[in-house]
C-alpha cells in the first residue's frame, strides 16, 4: 500500500509516479473527494505531464463511481481550473505536479467557488478514507447510482473572462516575449492574447511534461536566462515567465531585468484599489513593505498574514479584500473567487505598461522601493534551537519589536527580518529588507551567522 503520509502535504496531493503513487490511487481519491464534498457534480482539469491524462481520467471514474456527474475540461492551467469552479459553481481537481520535476504528479482540490481543500478543509478526511479503502475495507456503493462523465471546452470562456477583467484594447502596442517553459502558458496565452495589442514573441510552448529547455520554475533564477537574453536581443518592452501550470507569472523588464513579485503586487495593488476605493488588500510577512505602504497611499487597508495560500484565502474571504499577494508570485483576486491567476496579474502590468509611454524599468520604480536579500535557505538540525538564538540575539535591542506571526519576525529602524521552517525540510528561510543595502547584508551576515553557527 502507497504510504499516503509521503504524498498528501498541507494543501495538495503531490508525489512520483508510479513509484508512490498510481492510477488506481487517483480512482479512491476521486471517490473520497465526493463523498467528503458532498459533490453530485465536479470539474476535473490537467496539465501536459505524460501521467496526467490517465491520473485525471482514473480520478473522474472514482467520483463517477461514487453518483458524482463529471465534468472534463482536459488541458488547462491550474488558474483556468479555478475559473471552472467558479464559473460552474463545482468543486474542481486540477492534476499537476506546478513547477516539480517530470515524474511528479498532483492533485490540487478545490470547493464550489474555487475554494481551497487543505488538511484542515477536509484533505485529512479524503486521506482517512482513501487509506481505509486501498486497505481492504469495501467503498459503500452509491445511493444515487453512477454519475456520467462528459467533456467540455472552457478556453475561450476563461480568456474571455478575464479580459472582461482588464481593458487592453486601447493600449500603445507592446512587444512581450513569454517563456512557458513548454508548461501551461503555451496552451492558455495564445488564446488570451489573441486579437490584443500586444507583438508575442513565443518561448517553449511546445507542451512537454519531461521539461527539455529548463525547469518550469522561474522562481530560481536560472531558469529565466533565456527570457532575459531574449528581451535584450529584441528590445521587447517586457518578458513574463510562467511556471509549469501556469498560475504564477513573473516579470523582466525592458533590460531582461527580474521585476519583484512584491513590486508587481504593489502595482496591481494600486490598480485594483482604483477600482474599488476603500477596501482591504492582503498581503503575507514575506512581501516588501512598499505593499502596505502603497495601500495605504491608495486608500485602501492593508492586512498581513502568514505565508502560504489557503491563509490567504481565508483571510481574503473574510475581509472581503479585494487583492492578495505574496512573495512567491501568487496573485490572488477578489472578482477570480478569490483565487490566485498569475494571467490576470499579467494582464494587469501589461495594461499598466501600455497605458502610458514610460518603460516597465521606469513604470515599477515606485513600486520596487528597498534592498532585500531574497529568500535564503540554511540546512539546520534544530530549526526551534536555531530561531531560539536568534530570537534571544535581538530581543533586547533599543527600537527592535519581535512577532511570532509565522516564523520569527523582528523590525528594527529602517529593517526588518523574517526566520521561518520549512514545513517538508530541515531548513530555516531568511528574508531581509532594509532601506540601503550595506543593512540588508549587515542584518543577513548576522542572523546567518546565528543561524549556521
Amino acid at each position: 500500500m502507497a504510504d499516503l503520509s509521503e504524498i498528501v502535504k498541507a494543501y495538495d496531493v503531490r508525489g512520483v509516479v508510479p513509484d508512490q503513487w498510481d492510477e488506481a490511487l487517483a480512482e479512491l481519491f476521486g471517490a473520497a473527494f465526493v463523498q467528503v464534498t458532498d459533490a453530485t457534480s465536479i470539474v476535473i482539469g490537467h496539465d501536459m505531464r505524460t501521467s496526467s491524462p490517465g491520473l485525471s481520467r482514473a480520478f473522474g471514474r472514482g467520483a463517477a463511481a461514487r453518483g458524482a456527474d463529471v465534468t472534463e475540461i482536459g488541458l488547462c492551467s491550474t488558474d483556468e481550473l479555478y475559473f471552472a469552479s467558479g464559473y460552474l459553481d463545482l468543486p474542481g481537481a486540477m492534476f499537476t505536479a506546478s513547477h516539480n520535476p517530470a515524474q511528479y504528479n498532483g492533485i490540487k482540490m478545490c470547493r464550489a467557488g474555487a475554494a481551497p481543500v487543505g488538511q484542515e478543509t477536509g484533505l485529512a478526511e479524503i486521506r482517512a478514507l482513501v487509506e481505509e479503502w486501498s486497505e481492504g475495507t469495501p467503498m459503500p456503493p452509491a445511493e444515487s447510482g453512477e454519475g456520467t462523465i462528459t467533456e467540455r471546452q472552457l478556453l475561450a470562456d476563461y480568456a474571455r473572462y478575464l479580459r472582461s477583467l482588464v481593458d487592453l484594447e486601447a493600449i500603445r502596442p507592446l512587444k512581450v516575449v513569454v517563456d512557458a517553459g513548454n508548461g501551461m502558458g503555451g496552451y492558455t496565452v495564445p488564446t488570451v492574447f489573441e486579437g490584443l495589442p500586444l507583438e508575442l514573441d513565443a518561448l517553449y510552448f511546445e507542451l512537454d511534461g519531461s521539461f527539455p529547455n529548463h525547469e518550469a520554475n522561474p522562481l530560481d533564477p536560472k531558469n529565466i536566462v533565456d527570457l532575459q537574453q531574449r528581451v535584450r536581443d529584441t528590445d521587447a518592452d517586457i518578458g513574463l515567465a510562467f511556471d509549469g501550470d501556469a498560475d504564477r507569472c513573473f516579470v523582466v523588464d525592458e533590460r531582461g531585468e527580474p521585476v519583484s513579485p512584491s513590486a508587481v503586487a504593489a502595482l496591481v495593488t494600486a490598480r485594483e484599489l482604483a477600482k474599488s476605493p476603500g477596501s482591504t488588500v492582503i498581503h503575507n510577512l514575506i512581501t516588501s513593505q512598499s505593499v502596505p505602504e502603497v495601500v495605504k497611499e491608495n486608500g485602501g487597508t492593508p492586512v498581513r498574514t502568514r505565508v502560504g495560500h489557503s491563509f490567504i484565502k481565508q483571510q481574503m474571504a473574510e475581509t472581503g479584500a479585494v487583492f492578495g499577494g505574496e512573495h512567491s508570485a501568487h496573485y490572488y483576486f477578489r472578482d477570480f473567487w478569490n483565487a490566485d491567476t498569475g494571467m490576470l496579474a499579467a494582464l494587469h502590468v501589461l495594461a499598466a505598461l501600455g497605458e502610458q509611454q514610460r518603460p516597465l524599468s521606469e513604470l515599477v520604480r515606485e513600486y520596487d522601493r528597498y534592498p532585500a536579500s531574497g529568500e535564503i535557505n540554511s540546512t539546520v538540525a534544530d530549526q526551534e534551537g536555531r530561531t531560539a538564538a536568534v530570537k534571544e540575539a535581538f530581543a533586547g535591542r533599543e527600537g527592535v519589536t519581535l512577532d511570532e506571526l509565522d516564523g520569527l519576525t523582528v523590525l528594527g529602524n529602517g529593517w526588518w527580518f523574517n526566520l521561518r521552517p520549512s514545513n517538508t525540510e530541515p531548513l530555516l528561510r531568511l528574508n531581509v529588507e532594509a532601506q540601503d543595502t550595506p543593512t540588508v547584508e549587515r542584518i543577513r551576515d548576522e542572523v546567518l551567522d546565528l543561524v549556521r553557527a
